[in-house]
């Protein structure tokens, strides 16, 4: 009678090597850090490209697919605009501010693109636009500008960062509940990570 050894075939879990867990939202040094790199190496794509994805707090998915005309209007690009989540299939809006407006007007003419163009087109003949994939690696790209490990970012703390920020600001839940169209108040708690000392110190704040 003949016995597997163990050693033939082990199985590699999944999760081996890999930091598991909620991505951590840029902080304004690690911002200003990277929009000055890029600038400095005259990446208009990817300037734009980054300020967008702090103003647009949504997923990746619904990021690369962005038209030209869905942050436009008559007079150029708007302060507003509104996109169709793919996941949840609900509207939701998003701000456009200034610094965000210029870099997407300096893109959008240096590359030329139309009104119904996809606002990253991919370099590959195969994509319309940029994959989700590929938009990871330039957040990967991007987070070692800042000095940062890659390995701990990814796209999601883009989409957690202005959220964030505003939150520390303000320290206004609702406010950001919001802006994330979300409908629940403790989701909003779970996505920012809101911990026990913040809600007793809202709490010791709040005269009744």
């Amino acid at each position: 009678m003949h016995y597997l050894t163990h050693h033939s075939t082990a199985r590699i879990p999944w999760n081996k090597g890999k930091l598991i867990g909620q991505r951590p939202p840029l902080r304004l040094p690690e911002i200003w850090a990277i929009k000055i790199q890029l600038e400095l190496a005259q990446k208009t794509r990817d300037l734009a490209m980054f300020n967008l994805a702090i103003d647009f707090k949504l997923r990746s998915c619904d990021l690369v697919k962005l038209k030209v005309m869905d942050i436009s209007n008559s007079s150029g690009i708007a302060n507003r605009a509104m996109v169709l989540q793919q996941k949840t299939q609900q509207p939701v809006k998003f701000e456009i501010t200034s610094r965000t407006k210029l870099a997407l007007t300096d893109w959008i003419e240096k590359a030329q693109l139309a009104y119904h163009d996809y606002l990253f087109p991919s370099r590959n003949r195969n994509l319309d636009h940029i994959s989700t994939r590929q938009y990871a690696r330039l957040v990967k790209d991007w987070v070692e500008l800042a000095g940062l490990e890659s390995a701990i970012y990814g796209t999601h703390s883009l989409r957690r960062t202005k959220a964030t920020l505003i939150y520390k600001r303000t320290r206004n839940l609702r406010a950001v509940q919001l802006l994330l169209e979300h409908t629940k108040i403790e989701s909003t708690v779970r996505y920012l990570g809101v911990e026990v000392d913040d809600a007793l110190e809202m709490a010791e704040q709040t005269e009744i």
